[in-house]
């Protein structure tokens, strides 16, 4: 059995990221999605091991001292995710692909674990306006947190020719239609 390889997706918040994963989460069925460990407590019907590798703070501390984490990040409140090495090598292990939707650092640290034997694709938006309208229909941001997105989305399209690839997500059939393009090609490279 041929080992799979990691892919990795990275996208502004409103870029439509999420609807592209499950489409080809449906669609492709050599991929796996990748399981982050958190601090913070499930929520009401999430599982362990399966949405999230619920750990706690001490739990996350030692495998950040341990170097088990391919990245990890550290929010607002002290919550942390991060990509546990042996989650994604078991996928891997099994001839999956593993698709990891983490944040631009992280997405550039795995990238340079695997070098070209990951496929990372960055997905924006056409401009930020349309980003900002795109926030603003979800109906979900105040003010403040609408401006942090745009600043952190300002933040991460700079790293955009880091990545492999880049979709413009204008036309979100187009756009899905590229990125399954891409992965499908990878997939079948030897």
């Amino acid at each position: 059995m041929k080992k799979g390889r990691p892919i990795i997706i990275v996208a502004p918040s409103g870029s439509g990221k999420t609807t592209i994963i499950k489409q080809l989460m449906i669609e492709l069925p050599l991929l796996r999605f990748s399981t982050s460990a958190t601090t913070r407590k499930p929520r009401e019907g999430e599982v362990h091991g399966k949405d999230y590798y619920f750990l706690s703070p001490n739990e996350f501390q030692k495998h950040i001292e341990s170097n088990h984490f391919l990245e990890w990040e550290e929010f607002y409140g002290g919550k942390r995710y991060g990509t546990l090495q042996s989650a994604v090598e078991n996928q891997l292990d099994k001839g999956y692909f593993c698709l990891l939707d983490i944040e631009v650092m992280g997405a550039l640290n795995v990238k340079r674990i695997y070098g070209n034997k990951a496929l990372s694709i960055f997905i924006k938006p056409p401009s930020l306006d349309v980003l900002k309208k795109r926030l603003e229909n979800r109906g979900t941001e105040t003010a403040e947190t609408l401006q942090l997105r745009l600043d952190r989305a300002e933040m991460e399209m700079k790293y955009e020719p880091d990545f492999d690839h880049c979709v413009i997500n204008d036309k979100l059939d187009l756009a899905y239609a590229q990125v399954k393009q891409l992965i499908e090609t990878f997939i079948n490279e030897d």
